[in-house]
This record gives C-alpha cells, sequence and structure tokens, in this order.
C-alpha cells in the first residue's frame, strides 16, 4: 500500500476515533461529524478498490478534485480569467455587443480600441472625406433572389438568421427566432431538420433546407418523396429552398442529433426512430454528380410553383465547385443563390477533427466561389450567400467586399436569444434553453421578450453595416468592393483586397488560358462527377487511385 493510501486510512480511522470520543461529551454535535465523514470515508475507500481510474486509486477522496476542477475551469475562465478578446469560440467583446443590441442597450465603445492594430492580419474598412449622414430609408437594404426561371422571387434582407434546426434548438427558440424574423421582416431558415408547427408558429419568412436526410421530405426508406416535398413547399410561408450539400463545422461528415434530444416530437417530424442518434448521411441519394444535381435543383423549383433554389456548402476541393459550374454552363440551369459556410461555422455537436482541420474558411472559400462564378460567367444570376462568425456591421462589410451579397448568422441570433456560450449544446442541458429538449429548461426562454431580442439584433447590426458604407462614401452595397478592406500583412506591408484577391475577367474560365491560380482545378474538374478527374480514377466505386 503507497503512501497516499496509508495516509487516507491512518486520517479515515483517527477521524471516526475523535467523532466518537467527541460524543461523549456533545452528541448532537458528533452525530452531526460523523453523518458528514462516514460518506467521505466510504467514498474514499472505494477509490481505493475501484479499477477504472489511476488518479482515484492512488489518491482515495482528494484525487476526484480533478473532476471538480475541470467541471469549473470553462466557466471560471469565462468570468474571471479571460480578457475581452481571447475569449473562444466567439471573445467578450462580440458577445457583450450582441447582448448590448438585442436589449437596445448603449453600445458605444469607451476609450478606443482593445485590438492591437499593427499585428499582423489587423483588417479594417476605408473610410472617406465624402462620407454622408445615414438616412432612415437606408437602413434596410434588401436583396432580389431569384434568376430567369424564378417565377417568385424573393426580396431578402441582407442578414438572415442561419440554419438550426428544431431538435438542435428548443421549440421555444425556433418560436424565438421566427417571430423575431416577423417582427424584422428578414429570414429564418430551418435547419435540415424540417418545417415544423413551431417555424410556423408567428408566420416569419423561412428558408427551408433540405439535408441528405430529408426529413419533412422524406420515404419510409429515406430518400427523398416529391409528394411530401410539394405539399410543404407551397406554403407561403417558405420563400426559398435551400440544398444542403455540407456545412462548415463538419463538412462531409453529415449532421447528428445526439439521442438525448431525439424526442418522439422530434421523431415524428424527422421519420425516424426517437431516443435514437439520428446521423444524416454525408452526400445525397437524389442525385450523384453535377449534371444530376442541376436537374435536381430544376425539379425542385418546378414541384415549388417557382421559389428560389439554391445549395449551401462549405468549400472544400475548388475543382468540386467548378465541376458545378460547368454542369450549370452545359445543362443551362442555375440555381438561384448559393450559401458559403466556412470551417469556423458553428454546430451543436461535432467530432473535434472536423471542427478543427476539414474544410475551408470562409473568406477562402467564399473567394474561390466569386471568383469561379466570374470566371465562368454566371455571378451576375447567381446571388451569394455567406455565413461563419458574422456577428458586427464590419464582418457583414467585409464578406461583401469579397463578393458576397447578404449574410447568415446562427451564433449571433443564439447570443441574441440569451445563450451565454456555456459550451455543452450536445449534452442537452443548455442552461438558457436554447439548446435543449429539456422542458424544464425550455421553459426559461421566454418567446415574446427573446423574439424583440433577436429584431433588435438584427436591426443594429443592419443599420452598423450602412454606417459604414455611410463613412465610406457609399449608399448601397452593390457599391462595395474589394477596394475597400485593407490588411496589415506585415509590420511595413499592407494590402488591399483586391491586392491580396484579384478579381478575374468575367468569363475566362470558359476557354484556355485559365488564370494560374485556378488553372489546374479546371483541367480536373468534369460536369459528369463530384470527383476531380486527373487523380481519381474510380470515385462511384470508393475506390481511390492517385495517377
Amino acid at each position: 500500500m503507497d503512501v497516499m493510501r496509508i495516509v487516507f486510512v491512518f486520517v479515515s480511522l483517527l477521524s471516526l476515533f475523535l467523532i466518537v470520543a467527541l460524543s461523549f461529551f456533545w452528541p448532537k454535535i458528533g452525530m452531526v461529524l460523523l453523518v458528514l465523514a462516514t460518506p467521505l470515508i466510504v467514498i474514499g475507500c472505494f477509490d481505493m478498490v475501484q479499477t477504472k481510474h489511476s488518479l482515484r486509486r492512488n489518491f482515495p477522496l482528494i484525487g476526484r478534485g480533478r473532476w471538480l476542477m475541470e467541471f469549473a475551469r470553462p466557466f471560471v475562465r469565462q468570468y474571471f480569467i479571460e480578457s475581452d478578446i481571447d475569449g473562444a469560440p466567439i471573445n467578450r467583446m462580440f458577445r457583450s455587443v450582441i447582448y448590448q443590441r438585442a436589449k437596445c442597450n448603449l453600445d458605444t465603445n469607451p476609450y478606443g480600441t482593445k485590438i492591437d492594430t499593427y499585428r499582423q492580419g489587423y483588417e479594417w474598412f476605408a473610410h472617406s472625406i465624402a462620407a454622408f449622414h445615414l438616412k432612415h430609408k437606408d437602413a434596410d437594404p434588401r436583396i432580389l433572389i431569384g434568376g430567369t426561371n424564378c417565377k417568385q422571387p424573393y426580396s431578402a434582407s441582407v442578414l438572415n438568421i442561419s440554419a438550426m434546426s428544431f431538435g438542435s434548438l428548443s421549440n421555444n427558440a425556433i418560436r424565438a427566432l421566427n417571430k423575431g424574423a416577423k417582427t424584422g421582416n428578414f429570414a429564418h431558415n430551418t435547419g435540415e431538420g424540417g418545417v415544423t408547427p413551431f417555424h410556423l408558429a408567428h408566420n416569419g419568412d423561412l428558408i427551408w433546407q433540405i439535408g441528405t436526410g430529408y426529413f419533412g421530405c422524406r420515404s419510409e426508406t429515406g430518400f427523398f418523396c416529391e409528394k411530401k416535398f410539394t405539399e410543404t413547399a407551397v406554403h407561403e410561408n417558405i420563400k426559398m429552398i435551400e440544398i444542403k450539400l455540407s456545412q462548415g463545422a463538419k463538412p462531409g461528415h453529415g449532421g447528428i442529433l445526439p439521442a438525448a434530444k431525439n424526442t418522439p416530437e422530434i421523431a415524428r417530424i424527422r421519420g425516424v426512430k426517437p431516443y435514437v442518434a439520428v446521423v444524416s448521411p454525408p452526400a445525397h441519394t437524389a442525385f450523384s454528380n453535377p449534371v444530376e444535381m442541376m436537374l435536381f435543383i430544376q425539379k425542385l423549383r418546378d414541384l415549388s410553383k417557382g421559389k428560389p433554389v439554391g445549395f449551401k456548402l462549405c468549400v472544400g476541393r475548388p475543382s468540386e465547385f467548378i465541376a458545378l459550374c460547368k454542369a450549370m454552363v452545359k445543362t443551362g440551369i442555375r440555381p438561384d443563390f448559393i450559401t458559403v459556410d466556412g470551417a469556423e461555422g458553428g454546430t451543436g455537436a461535432a467530432p473535434l477533427e472536423f471542427s478543427n482541420s476539414v474544410g475551408m474558411p470562409l473568406r477562402d472559400g467564399l473567394r474561390v466561389v466569386c471568383d469561379v462564378l466570374t470566371g465562368f460567367n454566371l455571378k451576375k444570376n447567381v446571388k451569394v450567400i455567406a455565413v461563419g462568425k458574422i456577428f458586427t456591421g464590419f464582418h457583414m462589410a467585409r464578406l461583401i467586399s469579397i463578393g458576397a451579397d447578404l449574410c447568415y448568422s446562427a451564433r449571433g441570433m443564439m447570443l441574441a436569444l440569451g445563450c451565454v456560450q456555456s459550451l455543452i449544446c450536445n449534452t442537452n442541458d443548455c442552461p438558457t434553453g436554447v439548446a435543449t429538449q429539456n422542458a424544464g429548461l425550455t421553459k426559461g426562454l421566454v418567446v415574446t421578450d427573446k423574439s424583440q431580442r433577436v429584431a433588435n439584433f438584427h436591426r443594429e447590426t443592419v443599420k452598423a453595416l450602412m454606417e459604414i458604407l455611410a463613412s465610406a462614401g457609399l449608399s448601397d452595397i452593390v457599391q462595395v468592393n474589394r477596394t475597400h478592406v485593407f490588411r496589415r500583412i506585415d509590420q511595413i506591408c499592407i494590402k488591399r483586397y483586391d491586392e491580396l484577391f484579384p478579381y478575374l475577367t468575367p468569363g475566362c474560365l470558359l476557354e484556355e488560358p485559365y488564370p494560374a491560380y485556378l488553372e489546374k482545378d479546371v483541367k480536373e474538374a468534369s460536369a459528369d462527377s463530384f470527383c476531380p478527374e486527373k487523380h481519381i480514377a474510380s470515385c462511384d466505386e470508393g475506390l481511390v487511385v492517385i495517377n
């Protein structure tokens, strides 16, 4: 028996002896001490004999302090240690401004910036001597989404609620988001979990996302069902349809609904069994190559009676997106919009490797998508939506400068709902009732109060965007381009975005010579396959053969 076990046994026996001795003089105090000490001694004895944890076996009772400290560490760090700018995944500076704008509190910043403006990578928007005051009528810019084949184009706000399913979020959270969207006149993406009664409760505009699980338009065997799709797609509240190819936090992995969150109600809505983990397939079964995908887009557009249809992806290999563009040119079918998610995107549950190390970050992926669309002369017909860590007007302005037409925000809207970044979204124990199916916790989220906060955050953030544009002498978001954002490369070198990401000539990818940075990707992309032809011999059979 080692020293710590001997010490534990000695202290336990000594404590019992002293308590028994004390009981002869003060029985009540002795009884209280005995009641308190006995469970601790029993726990320590159990720790000595158990074989699962070596720390507890070698350090009975006190070894349990490790788990206590690990439990308290995130909360202690967030509230007492971290600075305003070093918290992750969202720092306190951004969390605070979201809370302030959601509550209509003072959101101005005293005493100057906390950011090191001389650090490598610092970025800023260029103001102008010709700046002007923003007029109220200019504080709500709208973007018309819908190409030539779209019969019901949608006038969208420049900022909307990103995809978050009922299941990952609570019913009250969905209600509050939708009511906020209705109040603020912006759109609410359903997420891949399907359209639920909670999405329809307050008549807010909806973007129906269809993932690989086809929830809401799923046959009994899990394939796409035209009949079920049509029944839902024609609903007047549904303004657009979004096909989810991948999402930033776990691209190529498929969605995950933990078993604890898969209640009978959610299972009924999704058409799955309750209390089992629901993992959406990594890829779609309704199409198997880019040309088939374009035909599927047209099918959904026809079945929905001409509503805008687009797709969402996190960019992986640029050649795969080029393949999609080649299919657009080949078939003449274009999506009405493309949503670009970044690898920094959020989720309630994802493997660490996927969150940290799979997928292209948003600004890089957005640059690829916008440049390739321009190179195939498609950008003017396809609107681009950017999503990934969008909390402020500058975040939006920066993405619009690269080429986005409008933006989604997920975690910004969650914080406006009252999320405190407790980082337990995947446990069903969200303390604010946002990301849980625990009815007791959900009751804490009051729909009427939180919906107004969502609307406030949207209004103030869009207003901040337009004030930034006015400071640059711009009256419309379509005037924003890559010349307006600057980045510090090092202590003496500063470059504009158009120098870092040079514009392509419209149509330059339709024939050789191709731009150097995309030449290899264009040559290996095919409209008839998602896989790069030059490097993969047999993708369909799952065999990867490098030439």
